[in-house]
């Protein structure tokens, strides 16, 4: 099947299904609320099936030129010793957003996204045969539907980057709060931090978030306070963070919801963007291979909902486990249990 289709959104699931339906024989129009590409951000996690995906979308050496490969994982306690090493036998890639957008990006024609233009009455858009709602955890689109906003896990998120080369992944955690390092690319690392929101003042102050670092993760192990010593006056993005609850259909008339229009999880698996880019692929693949739009949309909804749902559910539960309170040795020796088992 061929037709058309406004994306609402040129995140990583709007580009990845223009892309895909493009490549398809399909008329495209994206409608983006920014006014381009970013060029910053920081780093993302490929799995396998996300790689998988962006070779189907023709993105993936390209990708694979811009990204640095990890395999596993140390989660460490804030003096540095360990309490496990994760996923051993799997290999993902660490790409920075700038690059894995602009590698969806790559070949669109001029004039097929158009910027600056925010939608939030459906009736205003172009006629098209599919509506792919990918805008994003605050969804327009999402709320007119099925009226789901957006939930607080109870947690705040800060991340960055800074300069310096860094061998390996970790994760450390502690009481309430935790600190992720990565690599960024050759000569910059990745870093996140979460916190409870309890641990932060609900007013706020003059304290700058590399201030608030600094009296977090002060007293952590060194790899943590040498990315502390390097904040400076590089950019550290703040937000609240927050998941979307369950929906009964990804799918509403002709309109599907992509991303985190659909799912929108906490980031503690690192699965956000890889969910992103299966919904794409799978919406692609529905569009192309069904005889009509309904049947097409309902593929989709049926291929995708169930594992998206899953993943959103574990990825709420490692946001409470991570940043829990109390009994936390008993906590390190249950994740340490499950580490050596998988």
């Amino acid at each position: 099947m061929r037709g058309s289709a406004v994306v609402l959104g040129a995140g990583v699931a709007g580009l990845a299904t223009a892309r895909g339906l493009l490549r398809a024989g399909w008329d495209i129009h994206v409608l983006e609320r920014s006014p381009g590409l970013p060029d910053t951000g920081t780093a993302l996690g490929m799995w396998p099936e996300a790689m998988h995906a962006l070779d189907l979308l023709g993105a993936g050496d390209q990708v694979r030129a811009t990204s640095v490969e990890q395999r596993g994982a140390r989660l460490l306690r804030p003096d540095g010793t360990e309490i496990a090493h994760l996923g051993p036998g799997r290999t993902a890639r660490l790409v920075p957003r700038p690059a894995l957008l602009a590698a969806l990006a790559e070949g669109l024609p001029a004039g097929l996204i158009t910027w600056n233009t925010s939608v939030t009455d459906s009736d205003v858009l172009p006629p098209a045969d599919v509506v792919v709602a990918a805008d994003g955890i605050h969804s327009p689109a999402r709320v007119a539907l099925f009226g789901t906003i957006a939930r607080p896990l109870g947690t705040v998120a800060f991340r960055g980057t800074v300069p310096g080369s860094v061998g390996g992944v970790t994760e450390t955690w502690g009481p309430s709060r935790l600190f992720g390092i990565t690599p960024h690319d050759a000569e910059s690392t990745n870093w996140f931090a979460s916190v409870r929101a309890d641990l932060l003042d609900p007013v706020p102050s003059r304290t700058s978030a590399a201030g608030i670092l600094r009296r977090l993760y002060g007293n952590w192990h060194p790899d943590v306070r040498r990315v502390l010593d390097a904040l400076g006056e590089h950019p550290i993005d703040r937000r609240t963070l927050l998941d979307v609850a369950p929906l009964p259909s990804y799918v509403s008339g002709r309109t599907a919801l992509l991303g985190d229009a659909a799912h929108a999880m906490a980031p503690n698996l690192g699965r956000g963007a890889c969910e992103a880019l299966l919904d794409a692929t799978a919406l692609v693949e529905a569009l192309t291979a069904a005889p009509d739009v309904p049947g097409a949309l309902h593929r989709y909804d049926d291929a995708r909902r169930g594992p998206a749902t899953r993943t959103v559910r574990l990825a709420r539960l490692a946001n409470t486990v991570s940043t829990a309170q109390h009994l936390l040795p008993v906590r390190n020796l249950v994740v340490a249990a499950a580490a050596r088992l998988s």
